[in-house]
């Protein structure tokens, strides 16, 4: 999976066996996927929804069921959906008491996520529930600064003569835009002390702004 400066974010699925021990590993690969993608802020809340999800295949429609992971962006949203072959054991909303074991599922998912619902088709169904992620747009990371800098990133990169395939295309390797980004560091301090300033004193002032505006959060 690409981890990209103007992230392409490609759904994927993944094919399991409903059974307890399969839901750790699905929440670790999802963990992975969403770092990835930089949806670092929804990771919990993602994994959360995955366990329930699962759980509830197992719990109503039965242990070693074949079913299917999907993940992938609905616009802003991530949206996650777990594929079983049983058409008729819906997941219902209920008002389960507090003191009650069972038959809070659903109701994590609720109370979680911005939307959920169930769509039957011909040969499954799919249960499947979206996360806000507040990005700007589906490819961005969110936030007009971040959306300046990453234009910046792939104009810069495409126009140095250390260029990789990938940027040729227009989209950098999170790897190779590092590089890009310590590049334009390092270009904007030879500027800045050709042009009288301190650039040693400008990079210290950056700093401080950053941690400020990081802590501020």
């Amino acid at each position: 999976m690409d981890c990209t400066v103007g992230l392409l974010r490609k759904p994927w699925d993944l094919p399991f066996v409903a059974e307890p021990e399969e839901v750790s590993g699905l929440r670790r690969i999802l963990r992975m996927h969403l770092e990835l993608w930089g949806l670092h802020e929804v990771v919990d809340a993602a994994q959360l929804c995955v366990s329930e999800l699962v759980s509830n295949v197992i719990t109503h429609v039965g242990l070693g069921t074949p079913t299917t992971l999907s993940v992938a962006m609905n616009g802003t949203y991530l949206r996650i959906e777990v594929h079983d072959p049983d058409t008729r054991a819906l997941p219902t909303l209920l008002d389960a008491g507090c003191e009650a074991e069972t038959g809070r599922g659903v109701a994590i998912i609720d109370a979680v996520t911005d939307r959920w619902g169930v769509q039957l088709c011909l040969d499954r169904k799919v249960t499947w529930c979206e996360l806000a992620t507040g990005l700007n747009s589906m490819n961005g990371h969110g936030g007009e600064r971040v959306t300046r800098v990453e234009t910046l990133l792939r104009a810069y990169g495409n126009s140095t003569a250390r260029r990789s395939r990938a940027a040729s295309s227009r989209i950098l390797s999170m790897t190779a835009a590092e590089q890009v980004a310590i590049d334009v560091i390092a270009d904007l301090l030879h500027w800045l002390r050709a042009h009288g300033c301190d650039a040693d004193e400008a990079l210290d002032r950056a700093l401080v702004r950053f941690e400020a505006e990081i802590g501020a959060r």
